[in-house]
């Protein structure tokens, strides 16, 4: 099975701990602080395999959490780091972040990599807050927590040439007599429902690889027929060769299904139709052929070239091959994301981003969230005194004290952030 889309979630190791340590050495009279930062988190990597040719692997894992970090240990050794998490794709993977459509990466070549969930920082450990005022503190941090997100993976196969056509008009017959890949051929349509690459070797010695894709309909834009699925993959190509059956057999109009493919081209992604194309009238060994061949001549307005073949006997082929590779050459790779316009950077005045929002629970309490308040909470060690004084010395510093006020919070109160509560006090 071909595994093209893919939701995946990721996320990256916690830190280690700081630990909260004295110095209790002979010989040593004051001893001190002495407990160690705790270790980085691992990241979420991806890298290019070279190998890989679907997403079929993240069927099944669909989940990547990275570790966490080494704690701090005393004598004020660091925590290890946690080695990175890699993961392999193949290559012509776009990584996308689910929630704001935005892409991470585009990752084409092998060996390439990207970070997709950053670990997060190791906690600090007593060493780091001893000052002249307080030479022995008892303050810790724990490790700061991992990004953690889902995203969607597309793959999006990598070819110099797509063969573009309804179905059955002979595109596996021709990448099956050019290269030495052996697609399914069968007398129905969709006989191809997958991608299939083949590298193809012209007498002149230059290759390039050509992708047959899975027919196309009407409403494929639309996600009809394997719509969606077959023009992901037309994207990354170069040069569209677009295969017309001449001879008519099935009882359509070959300039008909000229504009009704490119229509969906166009529909799908205006930029498709950038590509240059070169139009392929198969089946010219059938009878009737010529003929049609003739009258779709006199209805095409677009300055195209033609090029009679049948895949059948090989008539017409090494021309066409010839074309191709002079067409690759002559034409850039695509961008397959917008660039913008310019690349000037403008400095504004935004306000920030509110670090915490007071709202009111169903039993009354007043309820704190936000995404640096959250960390703030996650990264304070509890189990010691002094680090509860520095975190309430944190909140009011960010006005978490005020804006309960405000919001009319009394002597005694319930306070909750995540799941743990608090009585407000004056």
């Amino acid at each position: 099975m071909f595994v093209d889309k893919v939701k995946v979630f990721v996320k990256g190791g916690d830190g280690g701990n700081g630990m909260v340590a004295y110095r209790r050495e002979k010989y040593v009279p004051d001893g001190g602080p002495a407990g160690g930062d705790g270790g980085r988190g691992a990241s979420v990597v991806f890298e290019v395999e070279e190998g890989l040719r679907t997403l079929m692997d993240f069927r099944y894992n669909r989940h990547f959490k990275a570790p966490r970090g080494e704690h701090g240990r005393s004598k004020s050794q660091h925590g290890k780091n946690a080695p990175d998490m890699v993961v392999k794709v193949p290559p012509g993977t776009t990584v996308v972040d689910e929630q704001t459509g935005q892409v991470i990466a585009d990752l084409t070549e092998h060996g390439q990599k990207a970070t997709i969930a950053k670990g997060g920082r190791g906690g600090r450990g007593n060493t780091r807050f001893a000052t002249p005022a307080n030479p022995a503190p008892e303050i810790a941090e724990n490790g700061e927590p991992g990004v953690e997100r889902e995203v969607v993976l597309e793959l999006k196969v990598l070819a110099d040439v797509g063969l573009v056509g309804f179905p059955s008009v002979g595109k596996s017959t021709l990448l099956s007599v050019v290269s030495a890949a052996k697609p399914k051929i069968a007398e129905y349509h969709f006989t191809t429902i997958t991608p299939n690459l083949g590298v193809v070797e012209t007498e002149d010695s230059r290759s390039f690889v050509m992708a047959d894709l899975p027919g196309l309909i009407e409403g494929a834009h639309q996600g009809v027929g394997l719509g969606h699925q077959f023009l992901r993959h037309i994207e990354r190509t170069r040069v569209i060769v677009h295969v017309i059956d001449m001879s008519g057999l099935e009882g359509r109009d070959p300039y008909e299904d000229y504009l009704k493919i490119n229509d969906e081209l166009k529909q799908y992604n205006m930029r498709l139709l950038e590509r240059p194309q070169l139009v392929v009238a198969n089946k010219m060994d059938m009878p009737d052929a010529k003929e049609n061949l003739e009258i779709f001549r006199a209805k095409l307005t677009d300055d195209v070239p033609i090029f009679p073949i049948s895949a059948f006997t090989k008539q017409g082929v090494r021309e066409l091959l010839l074309a191709v590779a002079d067409k690759i050459e002559q034409t850039p790779e695509f961008p397959l994301h917008e660039e913008t316009e310019e690349a000037r950077v403008v400095y504004k005045h935004e306000k920030k981003e509110v670090s915490f929002i007071v709202s009111r629970g169903d039993d009354g309490a007043y309820e704190l969230s936000g995404a640096e308040l959250e960390r703030l909470f996650k990264m304070t060690d509890f189990t010691h005194d002094e680090s509860i004084k520095r975190f309430a010395r944190q909140l009011r510093g960010m006005g978490v004290d005020q804006a309960l006020r405000d919001r009319g919070a009394k002597d005694g109160d319930l306070v909750r952030i995540m799941k743990f509560e608090f009585e407000f006090i004056e």
